[in-house]
């Protein structure tokens, strides 16, 4: 497509737009090699820079030969001195479609001569295309839609397909791991969580049943994975209130060290606590082994009854992360006040 293009160019239009693409290819890649010790790409410049000397000296010769025509009793020389084909073969067309001479007698009329195109216009329109080209493609990036590679937040896991554990078609209002994770993954939950320009880099949902209860507990949880921060939201749906619950903290005698406070959460009964998560260790192939089970950092709980009367069962949304820094309990009470309203109640089939 490009020697087509030069093909048809014309010559005062077709040698500029190669000198002036030449001239700047040439030393941009000298530069380059100079700066970057390349001998291939100094070996390549300094080709485009004879190229472009040649060039410039075709054009200075035409110039010449048309200041100083020859006698035109054939066809036109060449810009290099040599006849050119194409016009050799138009002058003799012209020689044989000439008109007979006049009649013996009869006045000659005036010869007019064609208006040849000035070469210099000619020159410097083809510079004036070759820089908006070059703009075109300088502001191209600016102007163009770039390609989207923004990192995209975390979507919560489709488990639309997998059979929900028997507990929860018998549980009233008992919500499924998708619906906490749809609930919890919020577009501002890192702002909530006081870090803005995080976003979500996993988020999942599961629907469980609580540990020790031989599945008769609805249990499901949401998790969403932040660089900072990890919250975690679960739902336990059984008997245990939140006062219930805080009697017993105080007879095992660690209310200290669980650093607990009651409060009220959209008009619930709600305590924060605090208690270290577990950190497992497991080693995939090798001759290790995985390692015991150990203290993984601290994590703050808000639990909050799933309803004024405090009749059994909360929402606990629990926050923590790896370098064991925590949010303000303030934090906590924002994400319950956005996110809890928004879990829907299911109702048994």
């Amino acid at each position: 497509m490009l020697g087509l293009l030069l093909r048809v160019l014309p010559f005062w239009v077709r040698e500029p737009l190669l000198i002036a693409v030449g001239s700047v290819l040439g030393a941009r890649i000298t530069y380059l090699a100079v700066h970057e010790h390349d001998r291939v790409a100094a070996v390549l410049g300094a080709v485009f820079l004879v190229f472009t000397a040649i060039r410039v000296r075709v054009v200075v010769r035409a110039l010449r030969a048309r200041r100083n025509p020859g006698p035109a009793t054939g066809p036109a020389a060449s810009a290099d001195g040599a006849p050119s084909e194409a016009v050799a073969r138009a002058w003799a067309q012209a020689q044989v479609a000439a008109p007979a001479p006049a009649a013996a007698g009869s006045a000659p009329g005036p010869v007019t001569a064609g208006k040849e195109p000035n070469p210099w216009g000619q020159a410097v329109a083809a510079v004036a295309v070759f820089g908006a080209i070059a703009a075109a493609l300088w502001l191209a990036p600016d102007v163009l839609p770039a390609d989207d590679d923004t990192p995209r937040p975390a979507s919560c896991s489709d488990t639309e397909d997998e059979a929900l554990p028997a507990v929860y078609e018998k549980t009233p209002r008992a919500a499924t791991g998708d619906e906490l994770c749809e609930a919890l993954n919020r577009p501002d939950l890192a702002r909530l969580l006081g870090t803005p320009t995080e976003i979500a880099t996993s988020a999942s949902g599961t629907s469980n049943t609580a540990a020790l209860t031989d599945g008769k507990v609805a249990q499901p949880e949401a998790e969403v994975t932040f660089d900072t921060y990890t919250v975690n939201l679960s739902a336990t749906y059984n008997g245990l209130s939140t006062a219930q619950y805080v009697r017993l903290v105080k007879i095992a005698g660690n209310e200290g060290e669980k650093k607990l406070r009651t409060l009220t959460v959209l008009g619930r009964p709600a305590l924060l606590s605090s208690e270290h998560t577990m950190k497992i260790e497991f080693s995939l192939g090798g001759e290790g082994s995985s390692g015991p089970v150990q203290q993984g950092p601290l994590a703050r709980t808000l639990s909050v009854a799933l309803d004024s009367r405090d009749r059994g069962g909360s929402y606990d949304i629990t926050v923590w992360s790896e370098s064991g820094a925590l949010p303000d309990d303030g934090v906590l009470l924002g994400i319950a006040e956005k996110v809890l309203p928004t879990i829907p109640e299911r109702s048994v089939r």
